[in-house]
């Protein structure tokens, strides 16, 4: 799994938080009292549309919407920081994609100068608050993924600052829990799993993975507004923890929901993988390939790279169709390398199979070829790059007794 998933611990602390105050804040006018906030359910209903286009993606009524809402609330940090969501959301299928990061640092920057003039004007705003622990959030999130984590961890710990400001508001309970959620089971997580990165954790209060997990599924069954981002967080938590018929039923859900999310759709193919059920991997897998060749946005080099290995191992080891698996396990390691993705477990395995049936067919130029790849990675420790070695040490052994 890469890094960009790892510090997360600032990541979207507040995000949730911030949805419910932001979409709320529409029940009046730019005058609007702060205890007034969540009271208007039929606003809520309406922006709240626009968000689940936005995780459908369909950016286009997804943008239309927020920008309608910057011009109206010019004032207000809501129409910025939505728009930065949603340009978040664009780079979510593949996020080595640059393309969006200054947009998105400049609507998260526009969203801290709008709250700070709200809290210029009430010290004691709770949404001002809210939206100040959202924007530098999504900042620390995006400099993680560029491997900034200076800065990174300067941005999370203003996010934690204003988070801790933003309590107190007994109307947002089941909201607040996502934040607490995210930075419990991260903070966790990254300490157990990148020792190298402990000095940057020091300044950070200590998590706990099984509360943080709990907390994220009480928001996934009763928040409004960060439902769907808990949800988000827990496809991957579970995977992550070998809980797979959990990944998989949430994955499976959210798929169903969001039939054009494409994260949500490899999710759904890889936990049904991991799970042994090839019928419906397959199924998945077909669906991601040809959604690849439709050019359906969202669609690309990750899904590819799992739909292909996915297909090549039912075809290798149930099918046994040794030329259809050849050219699937062929066709992941090109998509892999096509975005960097040489260190993916899929990768790995997509040479270490070829090998292995170049070696079977007696083309043992080709079989060193594909070993050889792999003991040249950088991850000396993988099960692949034992393997790997094992075989080619297998080949030297029949050449020496030919």
């Amino acid at each position: 799994m890469k890094i960009y998933k790892l510090l997360i611990i600032w990541l979207f602390l507040g995000m949730g938080q911030s949805n419910a105050q932001f979409l709320s804040w529409l029940t009046g006018g730019e005058d609007a009292p702060v205890q007034e906030l969540l009271m208007d359910r039929k606003i809520q209903i309406e922006t709240t549309e626009a968000i689940n286009n936005m995780y459908n993606f369909d950016f286009y009524a997804a943008d239309r919407e927020f920008k309608w809402l910057k011009v109206k609330y010019p004032n207000h940090p809501i129409g910025d920081f939505l728009m930065g969501l949603s340009d978040w959301w664009k780079i979510v299928p593949d996020t080595g994609v640059e393309k969006y990061d200054n947009s998105i640092h400049k609507h998260m920057d526009a969203t801290i100068d709008l709250a700070e003039d709200m809290l210029d004007a009430d010290k004691n705003s709770k949404e001002a608050a809210f939206f100040m622990a959202a924007a530098y959030a999504f900042k620390g999130r995006l400099y993680a993924e560029r491997e900034n984590w200076i800065k990174s961890a300067w941005a999370g710990k203003q996010a934690l600052k204003y988070l801790d400001k933003s309590r107190g508001d007994e109307n947002i309970n089941p909201e607040l829990l996502f934040g607490d959620g995210i930075y419990n089971f991260y903070s966790k997580w990254i300490h157990e799993n990148y020792k190298s990165l402990k000095p940057l954790l020091t300044f950070f209060r200590k998590g706990d993975k099984g509360l943080g997990i709990k907390q994220l599924e009480n928001v996934s069954q009763n928040a409004f507004y960060t439902r769907m981002e808990a949800r988000y967080f827990l496809v991957q938590i579970y995977a992550m923890e070998g809980q797979n018929n959990k990944a998989l039923s949430m994955s499976r859900m959210m798929h169903s929901i969001y039939p054009n999310n494409s994260f949500f759709h490899r999710y759904a193919a890889r936990s049904a993988f991991a799970l042994g059920r090839m019928t419906e991997s397959e199924q998945y897998a077909k669906e991601l390939l040809a959604n690849i060749d439709a050019g359906k946005y969202g669609y690309g080099a990750n899904e590819g790279r799992y739909g292909a290995y996915m297909m090549g191992y039912i075809y290798d080891h149930y099918k046994r169709d040794k030329v259809q698996a050849r050219f699937y396990y062929q066709k992941c390691a090109d998509f892999a390398e096509s975005n960097d993705s040489e260190d993916s477990g899929y990768y790995l395995s997509s040479l270490l199979a070829i090998g292995k049936i170049a070696a079977e067919q007696g083309d043992k130029k080709t079989a060193e070829l594909y070993f050889n790849q792999i003991i040249n990675q950088r991850n000396k420790k993988s099960s692949t790059f034992k393997e790997a070695k094992d075989q080619l040490k297998l080949l030297k052994r029949k050449k020496s007794k030919s």
